[in-house]
């Protein structure tokens, strides 16, 4: 008897310590299927050229999908929401330029709930880093005004950028701090913090957390840092291939601040890349562009979980020869295998 209790005082043990410390294993290869295009411009008065940059969370089994519209003329934010993806395509858009965001340039959207202020909120780029805040999801109408995290261009970015642009921001937070990651185009990852209790106020110490000098597409934008649960963080990074298609790089740490090991982060194996995605049929790209995970855990650690991974991501048609801004991106899905 007091064998079989042992046993089973360790059986408890170990289900109660899988349950606090979910598992955040990861493979070191990756291998994923790709939908055909799920979401496309509309055929309305905007004439867009793409939609781009999306950001994806699942709540109540509604996805609610923020992403960026380009055209020739520039960017702009877009909405919209459906409860299956086989009716993605048909899901109305609501353009954030007729809320308080405002019309000029928006782009690169991120979404999620900070639990301390009861609120939603949209990060998203206007030359500077912005912000705006919701208390209900389901009213895009009530999205207010940009506030910029910074007063200007921190001075370590504009000593760096060269060439590039100030783009893509993504906020991340842990139980002391919240960061903001960025990118220049110009192989540097930058990262931000303010003490979690004054966010989204008092964002600074602006630093290089990652970078590659010797070829600057290999850390070009579009970061995605996530929490994986037990102290684990994954980093996915967009970079420029050989052959002048997108893909992702990634890598993990144990602490934000700390320093990033490669996990699946070449050409030759990469997290999301033309060589590593079947599509059924005949591929619709052979770009794997900005994108984001479906988070089904909302708030601001960007937690998800590492039992199967789907990225909504942007690719474009191969044949597309238009300016950049006027390519026609589409949106579809990774599903990990």
């Amino acid at each position: 008897m007091l064998i079989f209790l042992l046993l089973l005082a360790t059986i408890c043990s170990a289900t109660v310590s899988s349950t606090i410390f979910p598992r955040t294993s990861l493979p070191t290869s990756f291998e994923w299927d790709s939908s055909a295009i799920l979401i496309a411009p509309k055929n309305d008065s905007r004439d867009i050229a793409g939609i781009k940059d999306p950001s994806i969370i699942l709540v109540d089994g509604t996805y609610h999908v923020f992403a960026s519209t380009a055209k020739e003329s520039g960017y702009s934010l877009v909405y919209l929401n459906f409860t299956d993806f086989d009716d993605a395509n048909s899901a109305p858009f609501y353009y954030l330029d007729q809320t308080a965001i405002g019309t000029g340039y928006r782009a690169a959207p991120q979404i999620f709930y900070f639990e301390p202020h009861n609120l939603w909120y949209l990060v998203y780029q206007n030359g500077n880093a912005a912000y705006s805040t919701n208390s209900d999801l389901s009213d895009p109408a009530a999205w207010s005004a940009p506030t910029n995290f910074f007063a200007s261009q921190p001075e370590i970015i504009a000593e760096n950028i060269g060439s590039g642009y100030w783009v893509d921001m993504w906020v991340i937070c842990d139980a002391s701090s919240c960061y903001l990651f960025s990118s220049d185009d110009n192989g540097h990852l930058y990262r931000s913090e303010t003490a979690f209790a004054d966010f989204p106020s008092g964002m600074g110490n602006t630093v290089i957390a990652l970078s590659d000098e010797a070829d600057i597409y290999d850390v070009y934008e579009a970061s995605n840092v996530y929490h994986l649960g037990d102290h684990q963080y994954l980093l996915l990074v967009e970079a420029i291939g050989s052959d002048g298609n997108r893909y992702f790089r990634s890598w993990t740490s144990n602490n934000l601040t700390g320093t990033w090991t490669g996990l699946a982060d070449t050409e030759a194996n990469p997290f999301a890349r033309s060589n590593n995605v079947q599509f059924n049929g005949t591929a619709w790209t052979k770009s794997i562009s900005h994108g984001e995970m479906i988070r089904t855990q909302v708030d601001q650690t960007m937690t998800i979980s590492t039992s199967q991974f789907r990225y909504l991501y942007q690719g474009v048609d191969p044949a597309a020869s238009e300016d950049y801004n006027a390519l026609p991106w589409r949106l579809g899905l990774l599903t990990q295998t």
